[in-house]
């Protein structure tokens, strides 16, 4: 990758690219938009990527997201929910269309090998210090929603209507969109007769765009178990109760909620991705924390779970001699709906797609696995905003035939190996977006 170096000559190029006339042409378009990757996006996108923040933390990159957005032309607010950023770009009668990108990092240290690779570290919202990567392309939606902006500032002759371009917090955490709602985003920014989004996805091919035409992401709840327990010593285990033996049983019962009381046919995920107790060898503790994620494709399996969790939990503490006034507690933290595209609108968006990037860049969605994303409270049934999520393919389709003769894995996503193309990643994403715009809001 070749980065500028040379502020001056970045300038100069951006703002000559701000002030060619664009025409409403794919071809035209993408070479807009591939010029200005190449004047100034390519140095944006390594910027975010070595200075990634964590959820809720994000002030550095909200700062710098609110100035491109004006210098862009756009009239700014900050702190919306938290350090949330939105850009209102006016233009006439016509349509209110939420853009939305997201920008929190990962506690992830990258191993990822590339030059550009983060190094930063952050003290976290517990206290403790954490390295901290783009291990979800986030970098990438800021990036290209940036390019997006400058784009469609300038090409003002073809759309009508405003744009609310969403800077939004700790989608990590599923928090960050819920709290720009009940911070009033729509009663004070207006209520979206659209909401568009996308995420660069690491298990697609870069110049594919894909999403369905209903459920594109699961729901994800965050549930904290705490397992008290009678410290002891730990040559004479029956002096106590042992937080590290019932926590053990509750993580393997927890599996056949999975196996047994869901229906087969109803996609549904229990992970437990943290075990912490004691502090010595010989030592029980006093008390076991697990974390879990919980996901699920709808409602009715998303509350089986949650409530059948806390049954499972608190009984196998009883079964293992707590007493009444020390229970297992269980305790949802964070938690998302499932993301469901309106399908009309996604009827219809799928449409430009094809048109914009052909048949065979624009394959059906599948899904990879049970990803979630908080943008469904953008787009939730009582908001009555219909909604367009799209993957954008962002690992080289050589990376993949690699992997098939034997080469390394494509990195997951969260990973600390984890890295797209850039470049087709971000350049992909903002035409789609644009794309979007002027299939939603056409000029009078």
């Amino acid at each position: 990758m070749k980065f500028m170096r040379n502020t001056a000559m970045a300038l100069a190029l951006s703002t000559a690219m701000l002030a060619m006339p664009v025409m409403a042409d794919s071809g035209e378009i993408a070479a807009a938009v591939e010029a200005d990757y190449d004047a100034y996006l390519d140095d944006l996108f390594v910027h975010f990527h070595q200075n990634p923040e964590l959820s809720f933390l994000e002030t550095k990159t909200a700062a710098r997201m609110a100035a491109e957005l004006r210098d862009a032309g756009l009239e700014v607010t900050e702190n919306v929910g938290g350090t949330g950023v939105v850009g209102m770009l006016r233009n006439g009668d016509g349509p209110l269309i939420l853009l939305r990108a997201d920008m929190d990092g990962l506690p992830v240290e990258e191993k990822s090998g590339l030059d550009y690779a983060s190094k930063a570290k952050q003290v976290g919202q517990d206290g403790e210090e954490y390295s901290v990567m783009h291990a979800c392309g986030h970098d990438v939606h800021i990036t290209s929603m940036v390019g997006t902006a400058r784009l469609l500032a300038s090409m003002k002759d073809q759309w009508s209507g405003t744009l609310m371009f969403v800077v939004q917090p700790a989608e990590e955490r599923v928090g960050g969109a819920k709290a720009m709602m009940e911070d009033g985003l729509y009663e004070r920014f207006g209520k979206p007769d659209y909401a568009v989004a996308f995420h660069v996805a690491s298990v697609i091919p870069t110049g594919t765009v894909s999403a369905s035409e209903g459920i594109q992401y699961s729901s994800a709840d965050s549930v904290d178990i705490m397992v008290p327990g009678i410290g002891a010593h730990g040559a004479s285990p029956h002096a106590g109760r042992d937080p590290v033996y019932i926590g053990s049983q509750i993580v393997t019962a927890l599996q056949s909620i999975i196996s047994r009381e869901v229906m087969p046919l109803s996609p549904a995920v229990i992970t437990v991705g943290a075990f912490h107790s004691g502090t010595k060898h010989n030592i029980i503790s006093d008390r076991a924390d697990l974390q879990l994620t919980v996901r699920s494709n709808d409602e009715r399996v998303r509350e089986q779970l949650l409530s059948t969790i806390e049954r499972v939990a608190v009984n196998i503490g009883k079964a293992h001699g707590l007493p009444d006034d020390m229970p297992v507690q269980v305790t949802v933290t964070e938690g998302t709906p499932a993301t469901y595209n309106d399908p009309e609108l996604a009827r219809r968006l799928n449409g430009v797609m094809r048109e914009t990037f052909g048949e065979e860049a624009t394959p059906a969605f599948r899904q990879q696995g049970m990803g979630a994303e908080d943008f469904a409270f953008f787009v939730a049934e009582d908001t009555g905003v219909p909604g367009y999520y799209f993957a954008v393919g962002g690992t080289p389709q050589e990376a993949f035939d690699a992997a098939a003769n034997g080469g390394p894995a494509v990195p997951s996503h969260h990973s600390p190996l984890f890295k797209i193309a850039p470049r087709e990643s971000v350049t992909v994403g903002t035409r789609a977006m644009i794309a979007a715009v002027l299939d939603l809001a056409p000029s009078e």
